[in-house]
């Protein structure tokens, strides 16, 4: 991996596209991170492509107004998986769900695939 895919470069970079609220600007940050032909799956929902993630993303945000995601420990990876825990929550509050995602990184440093699993979740 090099610096620009380091496993704590594509958590933030990753975690920064579920933060984003501005449509189009996610729309670029998802471009950015996610290869052409991506996939994202969870227990909750699965999207593919730039188009399936970015839909999905904005679907969560809906059902999260105003809550953010931030990375909860260091990130790790070897050759071409990444793995990193994060926390979503109101910012100076509680976190409401724990989660640990499992991405796969495609030649061009994008991530090609994304499987996360759920710690724990609001009631």
């Amino acid at each position: 991996m090099t610096h620009t895919t380091t496993p704590a470069h594509i958590a933030t970079q990753y975690l920064a596209v579920w933060n984003e609220r501005d449509a189009a600007a996610r729309r670029a940050l998802v471009a950015r991170a996610f290869s052409v032909d991506a996939s994202y799956v969870d227990p909750m929902m699965r999207g593919a492509g730039h188009d399936g993630i970015d839909a999905m993303i904005a679907g969560a945000q809906g059902q999260f107004p105003g809550y953010r995601f931030e990375l909860d420990g260091a990130p790790d990876g070897h050759n071409d998986v990444v793995r990193f825990s994060w926390t979503l929550g109101l910012p100076g509050a509680a976190p409401v769900a724990h989660g640990t995602d499992v991405a796969r990184v495609a030649d061009d440093g994008r991530l090609a695939s994304v499987t996360g699993f759920l710690n724990a979740v609001p009631a």
